[in-house]
């Protein structure tokens, strides 16, 4: 195992520190380990989270259209809620909060502790769980489905609408409709080893791939062998449609590295993805391709398809600003 750390132990503060120095418009709260935008605007703040390892969510996409606190745990571990009391507080000008939280049990409970404390102390809160994965319908992590790189639409366009001024309510709303309109899968070529732990989670061979993996490590629903870049778009698009029917709608598109995958790789699985939508008169309006929800050095990717209406176009489109994503800027 070979990584770039010093101490297993002090991975995620340090990690948070380079974040901070290398963003001028970021803070770093390092008793909470919540990383807040340091220039606040009134308006609704959203608030993300959860474990580390997954960089560079959350924390990455604090900023101008996106998130005003993201609150990190412990590699692939839920943060405390005293912790993301902080982010809310953070986050909070008077507008009312919105939580965007990933399904996992840890998070929700965490997230929705918090969010009972803070209402006691007079602070407007809602929340949404994403559960936009469709490999499986429970884990041993989660009550439902998992929460993956669908998230970050939720993140995107729940930005998007508090930074034009939508109340708490409309920004619920409109995170509400973005989970219940958005669907991923993975795929992973290799597992990924917790600093400190020393082994991976799981084991693939040479020539197997994993389908349907999770983002904290998870083994997938089943092993196969290696695919190329078309037969693993037929995989996933073919399980993420047997979900949803996404014909003759418009979709953005998110082609998601898992950390080790080069970049050149991504971009031929969106060729053949491209290919794979218009055959199944699916209309792509928007590809985003890169490393935005990892598993620390897993090899894979993940694939989420978000089916658009004229307000969710608008909201993509509209501009961000942060370390993970910049659209208009």
């Amino acid at each position: 195992m070979k990584k770039l750390i010093n101490n297993p132990n002090n991975v995620v503060t340090e990690m948070l520190e380079g974040i901070a120095i290398t963003n001028s418009d970021v803070i770093y709260h390092n008793s909470f380990n919540v990383i807040s935008r340091k220039n606040k605007i009134e308006k609704v703040g959203i608030v993300s989270g959860g474990g580390s390892g997954h960089e560079p969510a959350h924390a990455g996409y604090v900023g101008k259209g996106m998130l005003d606190a993201a609150v990190a745990g412990n590699v692939f571990a839920s943060p405390s809620a005293d912790k993301i009391i902080k982010g809310i507080k953070e986050a909070d000008t008077g507008k009312g909060v919105l939580l965007v939280i990933k399904n996992y049990s840890g998070d929700v409970m965490n997230f929705e502790m918090a969010k009972e404390f803070a209402e006691m102390e007079g602070i407007n809160v809602k929340s949404v769980v994403v559960r936009d994965d469709v490999a499986v319908p429970d884990s041993t992590y989660s009550t439902g489905r998992r929460g993956i790189a669908g998230t970050i639409f939720v993140h995107k366009i729940a930005g998007a609408k508090a930074e034009d001024g939508g109340t708490l309510e409309e920004v619920f709303n409109i995170a509400q409709k973005t989970i219940t309109n958005v669907r991923s899968m993975g795929i992973a070529m290799s597992s990924c080893i917790l600093p400190g732990v020393g082994k991976p989670g799981f084991i693939l061979q040479e020539n197997e791939v994993g389908i349907g993996i999770g983002i904290h490590g998870e083994p997938g629903i089943e092993k196969t062998n290696i695919k190329t870049a078309k037969e693993t778009v037929n995989i996933l698009g073919n399980k993420i449609l047997e979900d949803m029917d996404y014909t003759n709608s418009e979709v953005s598109v998110i082609i998601n590295g898992m950390g080790a995958t080069p970049i050149m790789e991504l971009y031929i699985i969106a060729k053949e993805l491209d290919l794979f939508l218009k055959e199944k008169n699916i209309i792509p309006f928007r590809y985003f391709v890169g490393n935005f929800m990892t598993s620390l050095e897993m090899a894979g990717c993940s694939i989420s398809l978000l089916k658009l209406d004229d307000e969710l176009k608008r909201m993509i489109d509209a501009p961000c600003n942060t370390t993970g994503l910049k659209v208009g800027i």
